[in-house]
């Protein structure tokens, strides 16, 4: 039963919903080929539930990893856990051994769905969790199962364990609640875009993230999830998908854009098929916003989130990208736009008192999307969730219209490609090198993906004094060898790119590291 303070809502009454009022709609697609429609997707679904509740013996609550890549399954999965009333804690598929072993022993996970080319990362992580292969022998016999009615689940209740890492380096699990997301759903539909039945979305970026949150919206109005082939992006097979499930919508973080817009350009392609691109995960250039828009015309959508408001908090419209007599323009489209409609979004000082609009300060916000806090980590959540608003850590400024302008991270996260570096995670791996006195980790502008990462080191003699490596030779060494300490430890996007060995890092009279001047140098 769930208390009457917090009336019961569970996310798979979405996908049911779907399968009564549109059951022979498409609803899952692997390339170009159709897997389900919403009835069989909906059944599917009730007989995995039962397999989590009766052979893998799971109860409510329990916490079931996901460690895929993208596929159809991914959908029926997230489902099948809301159904039988567990939490899903969907995993970034290119992390390491070691990185997987946290989060899957501090989330408590007690199962672990892995894509077939994953399941061997996971065994080597030693895991306690019962591991399933997706599509091996194991996974078919849980389908076998009797379909499981809907678990009542009160709103409040966790359903979404979201991974993402602090300054410390340590993953914080952002705890999502079924209210969180149904509220995230229906922001989509009145600050971000409109979804028929028919319609569909291509999960290019990684459903463990974005692209996944967004599963929700599509399929609360019957629209089909298609999985590309290969499991990832490749902006040829995009177009190609485009065309084949017409008035698609991709998730894009913006150096995916980017690379889209110049092929398509290359081409001489506009999108065929394409009805939205929502783009969002990182900064956008101007330059590539407009590039993008001259290419696409009028189907890019900007939003601003972080895994705590997921996907919601602000968002720059369709409208506002092709409102070129407004003065005010190319301010506008270098904004994330405004706050979406179930949010509150303020601009603060250090003590939290509201400033004015054009002056620089925190992004805060608040409102029913904003998570409940970080899974196991009291100290963490009161931190960020302070005064009744969350922290984002992000600055900037709104304008008088109420356009939010980023500024700057005060979290010196580094975003390359879509997804978040940690540089503190990064700089104690370096300092585990016996030769390494310092490292400090900075981002650098990046064409292709954004930003990408790069270490300065302080080296260390054999003798035990510091300072920087002798001689090319010896730095050439000490790279190669830092390259295999990261290799091993982190996952490979998240390895420096390049080496920069300095006799000292520069610092403040209080002895921290000053990175802005570090990113000077990188010019």
């Amino acid at each position: 039963m769930t208390d009457r303070t917090d009336p019961a809502f569970n996310l798979a009454q979405l996908l049911l919903r779907s399968a009564r009022a549109f059951p022979g709609a498409p609803a899952l697609a692997l390339g170009g080929q159709l897997v389900a429609s919403y009835a069989e997707l909906a059944e599917r679904t009730a007989r995995l539930a039962g397999g989590l509740a009766g052979p893998l013996g799971l109860r409510r609550k329990d916490r079931v990893a996901l460690v895929m890549r993208n596929c159809p399954q991914y959908v029926e999965l997230l489902f099948a856990c809301w159904h039988a009333g567990l939490v899903a804690v969907p995993v970034n598929a290119k992390l390491h051994p070691k990185e997987l072993e946290y989060i899957l022993t501090h989330s408590g996970s007690r199962a672990c769905f892995a894509s077939a080319e994953l399941s061997g990362a996971v065994a080597a992580s030693g895991t306690r969790a019962a591991i399933v292969e997706v599509g091996a022998a194991g996974w078919n016999k849980l389908h076998g199962s009797d379909a499981l009615p809907v678990c009542e689940t009160g709103g409040g209740d966790p359903a979404w364990l979201f991974y993402t890492s602090g300054t410390t380096g340590r993953p914080k699990g952002v705890t999502l609640s079924h209210r969180n997301l149904l509220v995230m759903t229906l922001c989509y539909f009145a600050d971000v875009d409109a979804i028929a039945t028919g319609d569909s979305i291509v999960h290019a970026a990684p459903m463990s993230h974005g692209s996944g949150l967004y599963m929700l919206p599509h399929v609360a109005r019957g629209a089909v999830q298609v999985a590309p082939e290969s499991g990832g992006f490749e902006p040829q097979e995009i177009v190609e998908l485009w065309k084949r499930w017409p008035r698609s919508t991709l998730f894009a973080a913006p150096t995916m854009v980017k690379r889209l817009a110049e092929h398509a350009i290359a081409r001489g392609s506009p999108g065929e098929g394409l009805k939205t691109i929502v783009y969002g995960g990182g900064p956008m250039y101007l330059a590539d916003c407009r590039e993008a828009l001259a290419c696409f015309g009028g189907r890019l959508v900007q939003i601003y989130g972080q895994g705590e408001s997921p996907m919601t908090i602000t968002a720059l419209s369709r409208a506002a990208h092709a409102d070129t007599s407004h003065p005010r323009y190319l301010e506008r489209l270098g904004s994330v736009g405004i706050a979406q409609t179930a949010v509150e979004v303020r601009i603060a000082d250090r003590d939290d008192r509201p400033l004015p609009p054009g002056e620089t300060g925190e992004v805060l916000v608040r409102g029913d999307v904003v998570m409940q806090g970080y899974w196991e980590n009291p100290a963490a959540s009161a931190e960020t969730l302070r005064n009744g608003w969350l922290h984002t850590g992000d600055l900037g400024c709104l304008d008088t219209d109420g356009f939010l302008t980023l500024r700057d991270r005060s979290k010196d996260v580094i975003i390359s490609g879509g997804s978040n570096i940690y540089p503190r995670e990064v700089e104690e791996v370096l300092l585990r090198h016996p030769l390494v006195a310092e490292a400090s980790v900075v981002g650098r502008g990046d064409p292709e993906w954004g930003e990408s990462v790069v270490a300065f080191v302080v080296g260390r003699s054999a003798g035990g004094s510091d300072k920087a490596a002798a001689g090319n030779a010896d730095q050439a060494a000490l790279r190669d060898e830092l390259d295999r300490l990261c290799l091993a430890n982190i996952a490979r996007f998240k390895r420096p790119k390049e080496y920069r060995f300095v006799a000292e890092l520069p610092k403040n009279s209080a002895g921290k590291v000053l990175k802005n001047e570090l990113r000077k140098r990188l010019g």
